[in-house]
């Protein structure tokens, strides 16, 4: 396979007024020996690494497409949507992005263009939304710990049981516990706010965090490496599909048995995105047998009885696409909840 990596955070910079672009990483993909005569621009949140051999048997299945991948983090890739759909800015051929509220919020304002087909109708209810956006995997937010400095009885099965570990008079979890922090992290945003929603211990959680020291920082790959380091001994709501345990062998994962949240990231064609049709053939790859076997491979989705305590279904809480997560986008409700929030994280900078 003939695809080179730029890293490219800092020359993008140097390029570009820093407010234009919060692009990560770029990568670009052909078939080998292929002449491509189109080139499909997909600006995603997944790390590269993880959506690699998707998009690599992609073009070899369709040599005259080239794929040009971007990766952004949620906010920036939302922001740099909006512009794109009010003509500010170049426009991608497709937008993928684990940040949910945003796409809705994107497809609400007519940003997205209308597709069917037989691989798109076939999802659940749940999983789409107007035929202009779609669900594409499903990804648990879990409890993760490191099992070489966390006594196995610690371990949080629920989220009662995190919460009677951060009430302890004396804690070796003091400053030692991790989750997103929900202003730099669209993700970490949707995760605690289906939680406020969801919880009856929303509060005590957060009274918890505040109580312990507790670390709200970016992004799930670095509070894994943080955890398996032992710079944080337990992290809460990372998306248990970037924990491999191949590489950490000292993590422990839990879905937490009074409910898991599950993530369909979302798909979208913007509505004057180039390539529509390149767009829609990547689309249709990924929700085929051979694209979901491929992503089941990369641990996008959740692998059933894959946790130490099998998960009953009834615990299972999927995150729908549909128009009630505007509510999440709402600015005055968003104000409310960020507000909230930094008042359990006061100690720490939430900013970074």
């Amino acid at each position: 396979m003939r695809n080179s990596w730029l890293w490219v955070a800092l020359k993008f910079a140097l390029l570009v007024p820093a407010t234009v672009s919060a692009q990560e990483k770029m990568a670009q993909f052909s078939a080998p020996e292929a002449q491509a005569e189109v080139t499909l621009v997909l600006r995603s949140t997944t790390d590269i690494d993880v959506l690699q051999p998707i998009i690599e048997a992609f073009v070899v299945q369709n040599p005259e497409i080239a794929v040009t991948y971007e990766q952004w983090g949620s906010n920036a890739l939302f922001e740099n949507s909006l512009a794109a759909c009010a003509g500010d800015a170049g426009s991608a051929s497709a937008v993928f992005s684990s940040g949910v509220h945003q796409m809705i919020d994107l497809v609400n304002r007519a940003c997205a263009s209308a597709y069917r087909s037989e691989q798109t109708t076939a999802l659940p209810a749940a999983r789409r939304w107007r035929d202009e956006l779609w669900g594409i995997t499903k990804e648990p937010a879990v409890i993760i710990y490191n099992t070489d400095l966390v006594p196995a009885e610690d371990a949080p099965k629920t989220r009662f049981a995190l919460l009677d570990l951060m009430r302890r008079p004396t804690s070796i979890y003091r400053g030692k516990i991790a989750t997103y922090n929900i202003e730099a992290s669209g993700l970490g945003y949707l995760f605690a706010f289906m939680d406020s929603l969801e919880a009856s211990t929303f509060g005590a959680l957060l009274e918890g965090f505040s109580r312990t020291d507790a670390v709200a920082t970016c992004c799930s790959s670095e509070i894994i490496k943080g955890v398996s380091k032992g710079d944080y001994l337990i992290a809460y709501n990372v998306l248990g599909s970037y924990v491999d345990s191949a590489t950490f062998d000292n993590i422990g994962v839990i879905h937490p048995q009074d409910y898991t949240l599950f993530l369909s990231r979302a798909y979208m064609i913007p509505k004057d995105g180039p390539e529509k049709q390149a767009a829609a053939l990547l689309l249709d790859f990924m929700l085929s047998p051979r694209g979901q076997s491929l992503l089941k491979a990369r641990n996008l989705f959740y692998a059933e009885n894959s946790d130490a305590s099998p998960l009953p279904k009834s615990a299972e809480r999927g995150i729908a696409i549909e128009p009630t997560l505007l509510v999440a986008g709402d600015k005055h409700r968003r104000e409310q909840f960020v507000n909230l929030w930094r008042s359990a994280f006061a100690q720490h900078d939430t900013a970074r």
